[in-house]
């Protein structure tokens, strides 16, 4: 069965209200929203553009995140204490475990691409599962041209 193929234009989007948890934030009033566009067929990858006005607040990552700035900019502290400005076309991963701090100086917008992580075994059994279906010849372009396993 074919999916649909999904096309949004991420600055028009129109996104709804997202609460960022009141103990998360240091410093002003950041007001978020977003909308998730897209989930994959196992319900375990999405794309959401998210935005919030100016704020400072710390964020904890339950899931791989790599993101691209799509207007606006914020400076991003890690772990260690080491900030880092992201603007117009950047782009950042945040792996599953992860934290950081998010200070938005005046608005930022970001499209989200998500990954929840396999259960070790099942994830094996996927890699496992990819390289029996490259070897018979069945995998798709896509997957080829990005060296998928």
């Amino acid at each position: 069965m074919t999916e649909a193929i999904v096309i949004e234009t991420a600055t028009s989007t129109e996104l709804e209200p997202f609460q960022i948890a009141p103990a998360a934030i240091l410093s002003g009033a950041p007001q978020a929203r977003n909308r998730i566009l897209a989930r994959s067929r196992d319900r375990n990858s999405c794309i959401m553009v998210w935005e919030c006005t100016a704020g400072r607040f710390n964020w904890q990552y339950d899931v791989d995140e790599t993101l691209v700035i799509v207007s606006g900019e914020v400076f991003v502290t890690n772990e260690k204490g080491e900030e880092r400005r992201l603007g117009q076309g950047d782009v950042a991963f945040f792996p599953a475990g992860s934290s950081s701090t998010w200070r938005v100086t005046d608005h930022v917008k970001k499209v989200a691409f998500l990954r929840h992580h396999l259960p070790p075994l099942l994830g094996i059994g996927v890699i496992a599962w990819h390289r029996l279906l490259r070897v018979l010849g069945k995998r798709g372009r896509s997957a080829r041209a990005f060296g998928a396993v």
